[in-house]
C-alpha cells in the first residue's frame, strides 16, 4: 500500500506555514495562526484559527484536520485538548539554526517532498554561509545586546544569538540563550548590560514595536556605547522570532546589515555585500 501523507495540516503557528508555502506544498494547508504574516497571500487564503496561546478547538475541528503542527511547550496546553478531541498533533521544539533545519526536513518528509526538502535547506545554508563570509570581513566584532522583551528585559533565544554571531556580531549574552525557557534569559538587573556596555542594541519585541527612545532612557543607560551613539535599531518580530525560514533569510541579513553599517562607520573598511 503506497504512503498516505497529510492533506489537511493546520499550522499553529508561522513557521510551519512559510516552509510549507516554500516546499510547494500550501495546498495541505487548512488553517492557520491568525499571527501569520508570511507568505502575505497565507492569510488571504487561509483561515486563521489560533493565536500562540489560544486556539479556536471548534474551528479546528470544523475543518476536520489530519494533522496538527504546533511550536514548543508554550502550546503544550493545545495540543492537549486537541488530542483528547481526537487529532493528530505534532509539537516541534527547534531552538538552534541546526533545529530549524531539522525541522524542515522532518516537515518535508512528512508530506513525501523530502528531496524539496533537502534543497530548501541546502539554500537556507548557502545564505547563512554567504552572509558568515562578509562578515570574515568585518574589521571587529561588534558587542550586541538583542532584547525580546521589555518588562521583564528578555535577552535573545538561541537561534537568534547564533544568527547574531553568524551576522558577525558577539551576543553579549550568549551563555543566556540556551535556556529551554524565557525565564532563564530574564535580565534582572539593567545594570548587567550596562556593565557588557553593548555597541549596538537590537530590539524585537514579540507583538508590539520596539521603542528605541524608551530603552535608551532606561537609568544608567547613557553609559553605554550604543546608546550614547544611537546604534539602537528594530527588527521586525515576524524577521527574527520565528523559528523557521524567515530567520535564517530576512532576519540574519538585517542583523548583518546593521552590523556592516556599524562596522563602516568605526573602522571605514566596507565588507562585501552577502552572497
Amino acid at each position: 500500500m503506497p504512503a498516505r501523507y497529510p492533506e489537511r495540516i493546520v499550522c499553529l503557528t508561522e513557521e510551519s506555514t512559510e516552509t510549507l508555502y516554500l516546499l510547494g506544498e500550501e495546498r495541505r494547508i487548512a488553517g492557520i495562526s491568525g499571527y501569520t504574516v508570511r507568505p502575505p497571500r497565507a492569510r488571504r487564503e487561509k483561515p486563521r484559527v489560533s493565536a500562540f496561546l489560544s486556539a479556536r478547538q471548534d474551528k479546528i475541528l470544523e475543518l476536520k484536520p489530519d494533522l496538527v503542527i504546533g511550536f514548543s511547550d508554550l502550546q503544550a496546553d493545545i495540543a492537549r485538548d486537541l488530542t483528547r478531541a481526537g487529532l493528530n498533533v505534532l509539537i516541534f521544539n527547534q531552538r538552534s539554526v541546526q533545529e530549524i533545519l531539522d525541522m524542515i526536513l522532518a516537515l518535508a518528509s512528512l508530506v513525501g517532498a523530502s528531496e524539496k526538502g533537502m534543497r530548501l535547506v541546502q539554500t537556507l545554508e548557502d545564505g547563512l554561509e554567504g552572509v558568515r563570509r562578509a562578515a570574515s570581513a568585518f574589521s571587529r566584532r561588534p558587542r550586541v545586546y538583542f532584547e525580546e522583551w521589555d518588562e521583564p528585559m528578555i535577552s535573545g533565544i538561541r537561534w537568534v544569538s547564533e544568527l547574531v554571531e553568524i551576522a558577525g556580531g558577539e551576543d553579549v549574552f550568549s551563555g543566556r540563550s540556551h535556556s529551554h525557557g524565557a525565564t532563564g534569559r530574564i535580565v534582572a538587573d539593567p545594570r548587567e548590560v550596562v556593565k557588557k556596555d553593548p555597541e549596538i542594541i537590537l530590539g524585537s519585541w514579540c507583538g508590539k514595536k520596539f521603542r528605541p527612545e524608551r530603552v535608551a532612557a532606561r537609568p544608567g543607560w547613557d553609559a553605554i556605547c550604543a546608546v550614547r551613539e544611537h546604534q539602537l535599531f528594530e527588527i521586525k518580530s515576524a524577521d527574527i522570532l520565528q523559528p523557521g525560514p524567515a530567520a535564517l533569510t530576512d532576519g540574519v541579513r538585517q542583523i548583518h546589515e546593521i552590523l556592516r553599517r556599524s562596522s563602516d562607520r568605526v573602522s571605514g573598511i566596507r565588507s562585501p555585500a552577502a552572497g
